[in-house]
């Protein structure tokens, strides 16, 4: 059963990583390059359609099976204590920085060339940036995990 969650934990938070890791290489610089009306309707949408039963399974998993592993393996526990630490910052992270950010232009007034300018200038650099932060915490998270599972 160990193995199991701990082959489950080192998935959800490989599947993080790279998604995370996809938008600071791909969406978030594809997007840098449309005009402001572009990037904050597509940004919106794409707020709105992560939150599905791939995505939120994945998220609150990660760190549920972590801490199950970490639970399950003492052969394993440094490893996989610092692999809760990093899961951990990843999801204490989303919640407190990225969601808000998505909400807030959510609900950004949008009807002049100036608004849409200034709801993708409160946007975009700081959720940029948070973005980086989880990658790398989730990042440390899958390396510990997969340390933890050779060692």
């Amino acid at each position: 059963m160990s193995t199991v969650v701990l082959v489950g934990a080192t998935v959800a938070n490989g599947l993080l990583a790279g998604l995370f890791f996809a938008f600071s290489c791909a969406v978030t610089a594809g997007l840098h390059r449309v005009e402001d009306r572009a990037y904050v309707t597509v940004f919106r949408a794409t707020n709105t359609a992560i939150l599905n039963g791939w995505f939120l399974p994945v998220f609150l998993g990660a760190p549920l099976l972590t801490l199950a592993a970490a639970a399950l393996r003492p052969d394993g526990r440094a490893w996989l204590v610092a692999a809760l630490v990093g899961t951990a910052g990843t999801f204490l992270v989303t919640v407190a920085r990225n969601v808000p950010l998505n909400q807030r232009l959510a609900r950004a007034t949008t009807g002049t060339a100036a608004q849409w300018a200034e709801a993708r200038r409160a946007f975009e650099g700081r959720w940029n940036g948070w973005n980086a932060v989880r990658t790398g915490t989730s990042t440390g998270a899958l390396v510990c995990l997969a340390a933890a599972a050779a060692g």
